[in-house]
């Protein structure tokens, strides 16, 4: 969900996934359309709304991954719910966003988009950031229990990404849908 330019949708298939990405950017979806068909992958890219894809395809999904999306929407809760409505009962939902404190402000705002330029000025809001605990809350309310909440490090020195316990700043959700009732 918010495949964009299709950098995970690739890697996923590559590693023998059948991908599936929808956004609704046509331009970013032609661009991840035409690298596919170079790099010789079967995506299938659509241009759609989650919740209408979520209503076609309702229970659909062995895996679903939402990556940096929920931070830049008018209204994530409403993502989340979707995605929880695409997935099977017991199939896994991937969440990852930006947490909303002090600590995340100074790094993903001013230092990512002022002083080290990794992303353009005004990419994140603040006040659309997301606390873990609100994120969980919108995922049991789907349907989807949290299975785990890890950070994600980015050290822009070394270039080396990772795991670890703090979700401070950016951070991964891991979610597995419920039974239906």
């Amino acid at each position: 969900i918010g495949c964009g330019g299709g950098l995970l949708s690739e890697a996923l298939a590559r590693a023998g996934a059948e991908v599936v990405g929808i956004d609704l950017a046509p331009a970013g979806l032609a661009a991840a359309r035409a690298h596919a068909a170079d790099e010789g992958l079967s995506i299938e890219y659509l241009e759609e709304d989650v919740e209408t894809h979520a209503a076609r395809m309702s229970g659909a999904y062995d895996v679903i991954t939402c990556m940096e999306l929920l931070e830049h929407v008018p209204d994530p809760a409403a993502i989340v719910a979707a995605s929880a409505d695409a997935v099977r009962p017991g199939g896994s939902v991937f969440f990852s966003t930006i947490s909303r404190n002090l600590k995340s402000f100074l790094l993903a705002i001013v230092a990512a988009e002022h002083v080290l330029r990794l992303v353009p000025r005004g990419t994140h809001e603040y006040a659309r950031l997301i606390r873990p605990s609100e994120l969980a809350g919108w995922c049991r309310a789907s349907g989807l229990n949290v299975n785990d909440i890890s950070g994600m490090h980015y050290n822009p020195l070394t270039g080396v990404h990772r795991l670890g316990a703090s979700p401070d700043v950016n951070y991964l959700c891991h979610t597995v849908r419920v039974e239906r009732a």
